[in-house]
């Protein structure tokens, strides 16, 4: 049995007898069994549970402060082993920790460079997500948009909270102001985050301004060059 911690996960391996005829050694068959204590403001409030790879063995209800099995006719937890009592101190910390839940951080970018006039995927990306319950809009010069938006689900990330995806289909052109807003479930608080078209420089404008600074440094140079031609031939002038 793996020490519990909360949120933390245990692999526990063993060895699967092999007859003495095969060469080959057996590899060690590796198994988690994880625990997790999760809270949030929303229902459920508090939730603890003990899986053995994918497949749950025992939650704790916390209300009756007792564990349950699974299965109705599976077995009792084992005695001796993290006790009602013992798991006090970690719901008041994740009462005290995830109470207020947190903000989302936004950010929104094209998926595929810039050209004014030619469609293009606008990219909102939503992390710092917990618990797993927001929404996500998308607003064009304050307009509201629901036509080519796509919505991935919530991802799991290290710091066991969850990032999320949303996409716009745009044709963007220059003044547009496209909006991702995403919401709170539990008490509608919002965060907004904002994306300008900035006007690209033509290929040929540019390819005219490098082939204009390109001249004018040319020319001073060969002007820096004459002048230190014109000095050096009346220094010897003046030997003479």
């Amino acid at each position: 049995w793996c020490s519990p911690r909360v949120r933390a996960q245990c692999v526990c391996a063993w060895c699967v007898p092999v007859p003495h005829a095969l060469s080959v050694p057996a590899e060690p068959s590796l198994h988690t069994l994880s625990e997790v204590l999760f809270c949030q403001p929303d229902t459920p409030l508090l939730g603890l549970s003990v899986a053995f790879d994918s497949e749950q063995l025992f939650s704790f209800d916390v209300p009756n402060s007792q564990w349950l099995p699974q299965l109705p006719d599976g077995p009792a937890w084992p005695a001796g082993i993290e006790q009602p009592q013992e798991l006090l101190h970690d719901t008041e910390l994740c009462r005290e920790l995830c109470l207020d839940g947190c903000i989302p951080v936004a950010d929104v970018f094209l998926k595929e460079p810039l050209q004014l006039g030619y469609p293009n995927t606008l990219v909102c990306m939503v992390a710092n997500i917990f618990p797993p319950a927001i929404t996500i809009s998308w607003q064009r010069d304050g307009i509201p948009v629901t036509d080519g938006v796509t919505h991935l689900t919530y991802t799991p990330m290290e710091d066991l909270g969850f990032m999320r995806f949303s996409y716009l289909e745009v044709t963007p052109h220059s003044g547009d102001i496209y909006s991702c807003i995403v919401t709170r479930e539990r008490d509608n608080v919002s965060v907004v985050a904002y994306w300008v078209p900035q006007d690209p420089i033509p290929s040929d404008v540019l390819a005219m301004a490098v082939c204009g600074a390109v001249t004018v440094l040319g020319i001073l140079l060969a002007l820096l060059g004459l002048g230190l031609l014109l000095s050096a031939c009346r220094r010897r002038a003046w030997g003479k």
